[in-house]
């Protein structure tokens, strides 16, 4: 039979040892800097721009702020709602860019133009449309850019023309 006596030096190490880590953990748990909504936001627009898959998207509406900070500046968008489809399901979203300012400009956002939306492939509705480094709002109401039509080329006589006089 094992006896235990707390005159043990191994048992005074051992109780001494879990009081300690319980009360690291705790410390830890306790103290430890949380981050802010802000930073949680960031760190997820950062994730779907290194793995989101791209898919074509359409902006429905924008949210402006109901004042401008400052009298005399441009409009400033607060939200972007916009609309996509993976595998034949219809998404609607939206996405607050207060934090984005520099990024979105109101005149540069046209109701019912494609954009280009990132989202999580394991999680569709998981989206964005803007980033700190990317950015998926169009200029003009195509989809794909596309190159100037290529006049054929006509074969020209080998010789001088001849004109009717």
């Amino acid at each position: 039979m094992v006896s235990l006596s707390l005159r043990d030096p191994h048992v005074i190490g051992t109780l001494a040892a879990v009081v300690l880590g319980v009360g690291g953990t705790a410390a830890y748990l306790l103290f430890r800097r949380r981050p802010s909504a802000e930073e949680i936001e960031r760190e997820r627009r950062a994730q779907l721009v290194r793995s989101g898959r791209i898919i074509d998207g359409t902006i429905l509406d924008i949210s402006e702020f109901e004042t401008p900070p400052d009298p005399g500046q441009s409009r400033e968008i607060r939200f972007i709602l916009y609309r996509y489809e993976i595998g034949g399901v219809a998404y609607e979203s939206s996405q607050d860019v207060s934090a984005l300012r520099d990024r979105v400009r109101a005149e540069d956002l046209h109701l019912s133009f494609p954009c280009s939306v990132r989202y999580d492939i394991h999680r569709p509705e998981n989206s964005i449309v803007v980033a700190e480094n990317w950015s998926g709002l169009r200029n003009t109401a195509r989809s794909v850019p596309t190159s100037p039509a290529h006049q054929p080329h006509t074969s020209a006589p080998a010789g001088p023309v001849a004109s009717a006089d």
